[in-house]
C-alpha cells in the first residue's frame, strides 16, 4: 500500500494554479513522469507550465474550442481574445505542443444533435459524471483523450494531466492515456490535487 498526500483546495478556480502546479511538479518527478497534458484556453497556463516544469519532455496545452468560435476570457487587464497568439508562441518556443480542436466529450456533433432536439448523449453523461467529481477532473481527462487523438504522447507511459476552472489549474492527476475511440482503456492513476468544492 502507498500513503500519499493529496491536496484539497478549498475551492476551485484560479488561485490553487501556483499549488497545484507545485505538487504536480514534485509528484511527477517521484514518479519519473515526463509528459504533462495542461488544458489552456488562451495559452497562458502552457506557458506557466512549460516555466514552472522544465525538465519534462512533453507538454501539450489543449485548447478547447473549435477555429470559429470566438472565445473571449476576463484577466487582471481586461479581456482579451483566445487564443492569445503572443503567449502560444512563446510557449511553442519552450517546446509546448499546442492543440486546438473541439472537446472530445462535450462540444462536438453530439452536443449540437443535443441543443436542437434535446437529451442526453452518452458522451455528456460521462463529463457530467466527471464533473460530479470536479470540473478540472472533466478537463484533464477530456484534455488528454484530445492530445492523444492528435499523436502527441507516449501511449505507453503514464502523464499527469491538469485542468481547472475559469482560468486557473485546480486539479492535477495521474493518468495512464488512452484515445477517444478505446476511451475505456483511459485510467485515472491518482489524484494529486483537487478542489474540494467546485461550484459558484
Amino acid at each position: 500500500m502507498t500513503t500519499l498526500n493529496v491536496s484539497y483546495h478549498d475551492r476551485a478556480g484560479v488561485q490553487n494554479t501556483e499549488a497545484t502546479l507545485e505538487a504536480a511538479k514534485q509528484r511527477a518527478a517521484t514518479l519519473g513522469i515526463k509528459q504533462l497534458v495542461v488544458a489552456t484556453t488562451t495559452g497562458q497556463m502552457a506557458l506557466t507550465c512549460a516555466e514552472t516544469m522544465p525538465e519534462m519532455e512533453t507538454i501539450v496545452g489543449v485548447m478547447m474550442h473549435a477555429v470559429d468560435q470566438e472565445i473571449y476570457v476576463q484577466r487582471p487587464g481586461g479581456k482579451i481574445r483566445a487564443p492569445h497568439l503572443p503567449t502560444v508562441e512563446k510557449a511553442r518556443a519552450k517546446g509546448v505542443k499546442i492543440y486546438r480542436g473541439t472537446h472530445s466529450l462535450m462540444g462536438a456533433v453530439s452536443s449540437a444533435l443535443q441543443q436542437k432536439f434535446g437529451g442526453w448523449s452518452s458522451e455528456a453523461l460521462i463529463s457530467a459524471a466527471y464533473m460530479s467529481i470536479s470540473t478540472g477532473t472533466k478537463v484533464a481527462v477530456e484534455s488528454v483523450l484530445m492530445a492523444a487523438d492528435a499523436g502527441y504522447l507516449d501511449m505507453q507511459s503514464d502523464l499527469i494531466s491538469i485542468g481547472g476552472w475559469r482560468g486557473g489549474a485546480d486539479t492535477a492527476v495521474v493518468i495512464k492515456p488512452a484515445y477517444s475511440h478505446s476511451f475505456f482503456d483511459l485510467r485515472i492513476r491518482e489524484f494529486i490535487a483537487m478542489p474540494r468544492y467546485d461550484g459558484e
